[in-house]
This record gives C-alpha cells, structure tokens and sequence, in this order.
C-alpha cells in the first residue's frame, strides 16, 4: 500500500482510501513514521473531543441514513475522515488528543521522539508573536490579538506585570489562575490556556481566542435575551461550573463580562483569576473577592463560603439575562450590599414559573438552603427550568445556539468592545529587549512557564 501521509515543507497531505474488506470497519493509514488503523468510531470519538478547533467547513460525521447505500456512506465517511485529518494535522498539532490519536504517524523512531512539524518544540519568548490589537484590559495588565509567527495561528496573549502584582500580594491568585487554565484543556465552555511564559517583568498567558463577543455586550446591545436563550447559557456556564467543582475549584467571579461566546454562539468561560482550589463539597474559605454585584451575602458579611456562591452568581446573571441588570443593582454601592443582604428577592410575574423557582432557589441569603448546597451541580440539573436540555448533548455541543455571532472568520475582532479596540499595543513593552532572558526562576512565580504536553519532545 502507498504511503497515505506524507510531509512535505513542514505540512501533512493526508489521503485516505476506503478498506478494501468491505466488511471491516477499519481505516488503514501509514505514512514513514509508522501506520496505524482506526475504526469510524475511533475518528467520531476524536472529533467529539476537539469538534470545538474543528471548522464549520467541515460537516459533522456522516450518519447512516435511510436509501443511502453501503458504497455512497463509505465514500462520504473517507472524504470526511481525510477532511478532518487534514485539518487537525495542519493546525492542531498542539492538541493533546491529536497529538495521541496520530502518533504513530509522528514518531520519528530514529530518535525516539514526536515530530510536531509546524507547532513549537522549545520555549517562548514574546517576539515570537505579532501583536495585532488590544482585546481586553484588566488591573495588572492587558489581553491582546496575537498571531503565532511560524504557524500564523491566532491566540488570545494575556500579558500582566509582575511589579503589580507584587505590590498588591496577588501572586497566589495569578498562580491559580495558571493552574486552572492548565487543567481546562479542551472542555468545550472553559478557555484553554496553549502556553505561559514569563520575562523578567512580565507574565504571558496564551490562549484560546475567543471572538464571539462579551455576554456583557450583546446583553448592553438587546437589553434581555428571551427564556430560550437564557436557559441556553445558564446550561452551559452550569456545565463549567460543575466541571470546576468536581477538580474542588470555585470560580467566584461569575458575570457577563467574564462569558465570551465562540463563532458558533456557544459559551466559552474566562478569567480565572480569582479561583480557589482545593475546595470539595463542604470545605469553606473566607477570602473577600469577587465583583460587587454578583457578590453572595456571606461574601459581603466576611463569613466562611462554599462553593455554594457560584451558584448564588448563576441565578444573577440568569436573572440579569433575563430582565438586564442584576437583581440587588443600585448605583450606590453601600445601598447594593444593603439590599444583597436584606431586601427580598423581586422578579417579574412576567417571567415563567420555572425561571422565578430557580432564581428564587439559587439566590438563598442563607447558603444551606441554596439550589446545589447538597449536591451541587446534580441538582441544578434536575431542576425543572432545565427539563428540556439534553445534559449529555449539551456538553457535547450538540445542540444548536439560537443565536450566532456575525463574525467573517476566526481572526476577526470587530465584537471586541470599542474601549479596548480603540487601545494600540504598546509593543515597545512587550517586545524583546536587547540581553534580555526568558523563562528562568523567579521565586514568586516558580512553575509559571509551560507549554501542552503534546508539543514537547517525548523521550
């Protein structure tokens, strides 16, 4: 049988023939580092694992279907498993389940390691990206539109200064945050962090970009989303809730402003600066974080919490989607905590039945009797707001958001928030400076530098 891989220029050409046992289920392919063969399951297992790098140009797996015969679904699931393989060899070598699923195409048996081809085999250092605009801005630093120079793919680069965080003591939240992204690789609402690297006054996340736009802006531009649609993005930022949990991680900073949704109109979780690890069920912690119209009346009391408050922010920005601005909001702080803490839950009798029992239930001021304060997300999800999500086709993006951003391809940052697009990078700062070194030990940030797993050389 010919070779079916082949490199060429740094590149895969993929090819694949239908199994010439008409009865076998298999894919054979080889290439010079090695042959493997796979089932169409194992390819439709692959693509459930990274459909969220998998572009709309490429359909889903094709199904059996009534009239169409044995020979024609063959057909069309070789094209699609050539298309896809395509694809995720060229631009997503990166990924640890590509990485795994193709290695016997990868491994260079001469040296007994994994060749990447095009994805970056060493550390990196900030001249290794072209900064192309500013995307977001936070109080240590910035987030920019980044385009990786040797493989031309778009990151989202977030860039802090260490001095800052010194000065204010936040070295343990900026390391949680590291930790937490590390641990997010591939769940389809978290943001996925690619690689950290440090500089001597400077920290560097590179993640996933994410252009959909802010939950927050498109809430500022329609004002309230229908029930639909609110139950939709309440689902999916209580899936990535839950998954969080379950690593004993509370998220504590839940609001718009912090939900992104991708090209699909799916929600992508981000900013997980102020996470807490090490957290199960009935463990509590006392740090006074968050955003003060999101914050639990515990929080505002300074008493012991839960993660109990994450659900006490899902019923506000649910209740937010639902009728556009927080439950207790008031422009005066002192007066917002007042109400937080003592005034009665409102809610339109407009709303259903279904939406005022589950905000009315996550938004208990007394935390033990709180939706999710027994089981947590299990019971969220048994909730009858939610009796028409298909939980497991929900976590697989299965089901079809009602509402797509208009954006004209993955590079595309026309949603991001005027304020922030207005900004120029300031790359006099961010660029290499003449002797400078990268990625040694700072004792406060020990650990910082990484990069996934799968684009370092295997011994």
């Amino acid at each position: 049988m010919p070779d079916l891989i082949s490199r060429s220029s740094g590149s895969f050409n993929c090819n694949v023939t239908i199994p010439s046992d008409k009865k076998s289920t298999m894919y054979e392919i080889n290439a010079e580092g090695g042959t493997f063969s796979k089932s169409f399951t194992d390819f439709e297992s692959l693509y459930e694992r990274v459909k969220r790098h998998v572009p709309a140009t490429i359909d889903k797996p094709p199904k059996k279907k009534f009239l169409l015969g044995e020979s024609k679904l063959s057909e069309k699931r070789r094209a699609w498993i050539e298309s896809l393989s395509n694809h995720l060899l060229n631009n997503e070598l990166g990924n640890r389940h590509v990485q795994e699923f193709y290695a016997p195409l990868l491994v260079d048996k001469s040296e007994n390691r994994i060749d990447l081809g095009p994805s970056e085999k060493r550390l990196f250092k900030p001249d290794d990206f072209d900064y192309l605009s500013v995307i977001g801005k936070g109080s240590f630093g910035k987030v920019y539109r980044v385009r990786q120079k040797k493989t031309s793919k778009i990151y989202a680069m977030k860039v802090l200064g260490k001095e800052h965080i010194k000065m204010r003591k936040e070295e343990k939240h900026v390391m949680a945050e590291r930790n937490v992204l590390k641990s997010n690789i591939n769940h389809p609402f978290l943001v996925s962090l690619h690689f950290s690297f440090q500089t001597r006054d400077k920290l560097y996340f590179v993640l996933d970009y994410v252009n959909g736009g802010e939950l927050f802006t498109h809430l500022q531009r329609e004002k309230h989303f229908s029930e639909q649609r609110s139950r939709f993005y309440a689902a999916e930022i209580a899936c990535a809730l839950g998954y969080l949990h379950e690593k004993n991680i509370i998220y504590r900073d839940l609001k718009p402003e912090n939900v992104l949704l991708d090209r699909m109109g799916h929600v992508v979780m981000t900013d997980f600066g102020l996470c807490k690890e090490g957290i199960k069920l009935k463990d509590t912690t006392h740090t006074f974080c968050g955003t003060p119209e999101y914050l639990a009346p515990e929080v505002i009391q300074k008493k012991s919490y839960d993660r109990t408050v994450d659900w006490w922010c899902l019923g506000s920005v649910l209740y937010e989607m639902l009728f556009g601005l927080p439950p207790f909001y008031s422009k005066n702080q002192k007066e917002m905590y007042e109400r937080i803490l003592h005034h009665p839950l409102q809610i339109s009798h407009l709303a259903s039945q279904q939406s005022r029992d589950i905000i009315t239930l996550l938004m208990q001021k007394d935390p033990t009797k709180r939706l999710g304060a027994k089981r947590d997300f299990e019971e969220i999800k048994e909730h009858p707001f939610f009796s028409c999500i298909d939980w497991v086709k929900l976590v697989r993006r299965e089901i079809k958001p009602s509402y797509v951003p208009k954006i004209k391809n993955d590079a595309d940052d026309s949603l991001v928030a005027d304020e922030f697009r207005r900004l120029k990078p300031d790359l006099g700062s961010l660029m290499t400076k003449p002797g400078a070194t990268y990625n040694e030990t700072d004792t406060s940030f020990e650990g910082f530098t990484y990069i996934v797993p799968s684009t370092l050389e295997v011994n």
